[in-house]
């Protein structure tokens, strides 16, 4: 009777032995996969584009006619007073032959007008005329000079309508464009010859309303050469277009560069680097966030006591899945992410140092 009573005894004694051994263990320390969050970098849009002068010249004629002569094309180095191209002149110089005509009749006749003139009042002098006769003289001799005058100035208009006739080169530059062959009929203002200035050039891209919103005159941009990308220059917004394109929807943006290289050629493809808007927030993995109750936050580990502790923040989902923390969180915090779900208040964690978003 009294062995089964002690071995029970004993049998509790060893039950509650063990409980006590079980309480006495400590929580054991989950590993954490975490990251120190750091600030978002603003964004920057790459714009492609083309080098362009900024001065140009659109040559053409005054004068309808025939072009006859185009000396230059495309790519050819043009200096000061170089001709261009011309049209027939032969009627233009049949004027100017008439004009010349007419001024040595109008010149001949103010020569007998004035020696008529000069007779009469040589006559009056010994009454072999009367007043009314050299009045007639001295009439005639001013219609005369008059006369005079007014061929010379049909000369001159003339020789200034010969000289429309033929194109010359106003400054040292490159032809970008032709307009004409030689043969065809050009009427007065149609674009023959463009001639550009090599030595002021600036990149020229198209970007959305939206984007030139971000930019302003005199802001500084970096501008590289497609072709090869270590070649840089930079440069500055010279002109905003106030309109969008009505085809495109898009804003023509003129950008002066800075001493740019030769590398930089009249039609070359460029990049230009137009920054963002400033960036909001700190960005995690979608697996960092806890969601309970349509309410998001996070677990932020305290390195010196190796434990989480939750923080409600507020998230922005972006398309890529990742999340934008744009309120909650400073700089710094080192945030788990992952595992989120199977930790609790206060645990005690264990997570490797040095690792940055």
């Amino acid at each position: 009777m009294t062995s089964p009573r002690i071995i029970g005894v004993i049998a509790v004694c060893a039950l509650v032995a063990g409980c006590q051994e079980k309480a006495s263990q400590p929580e054991p320390i989950r590993p954490v996969l975490s990251t120190v969050v750091a600030p978002l970098e603003a964004t920057s849009l790459a714009v492609v584009g083309t080098v362009e002068p900024q001065f140009k010249t659109d040559y053409g004629f005054r004068v309808l006619g025939r072009l006859i002569a185009r000396p230059v094309n495309i790519g050819d180095v043009v200096s000061k007073g170089q001709a261009l191209a011309a049209i027939d002149p032969f009627a233009a110089e049949l004027a100017v032959r008439s004009a010349l005509a007419d001024v040595a009749t109008a010149q001949a006749q103010l020569a007998n007008a004035n020696a008529t003139a000069n007779r009469q009042r040589t006559l009056i002098e010994t009454g072999a005329t009367t007043k009314a006769t050299l009045d007639s003289a001295e009439q005639s001799n001013s219609a005369a000079q008059a006369a005079v005058i007014r061929a010379q100035s049909s000369l001159t208009k003339a020789r200034e309508q010969l000289s429309y006739t033929k194109l010359e080169n106003e400054y040292a530059g490159v032809v970008t464009a032709v307009g004409v062959q030689v043969g065809q009929v050009v009427n007065p203002g149609q674009t023959v010859v463009t001639v550009a200035r090599p030595d002021i050039r600036e990149a020229v891209i198209d970007v959305a309303d939206d984007l030139a919103g971000v930019l302003r005159t005199g802001m500084p941009l970096t501008v590289a050469l497609q072709l090869d990308p270590r070649i840089r220059v930079e440069g500055r917004v010279r002109e905003i277009s106030p309109q969008a394109d009505p085809v495109t929807r898009a804003r023509r943006i003129r950008i002066t560069l800075d001493n740019p290289p030769e590398t930089f050629r009249l039609g070359s493809t460029i990049t230009t680097l137009i920054p963002g808007k400033p960036a909001r927030g700190f960005r995690l993995p979608a697996t960092a966030i806890l969601t309970e109750g349509g309410q998001s936050s996070v677990w932020m580990i305290d390195p010196a006591a190796k434990s989480v502790t939750k923080r409600k923040v507020q998230v922005v989902t972006n398309d890529d899945g990742s999340v934008d923390v744009v309120e909650g969180i400073e700089a710094g915090a080192r945030i788990v992410t992952a595992g989120v779900h199977h930790l609790k208040q206060g645990q005690k964690v264990r997570f490797e140092e040095g690792s940055v978003s």
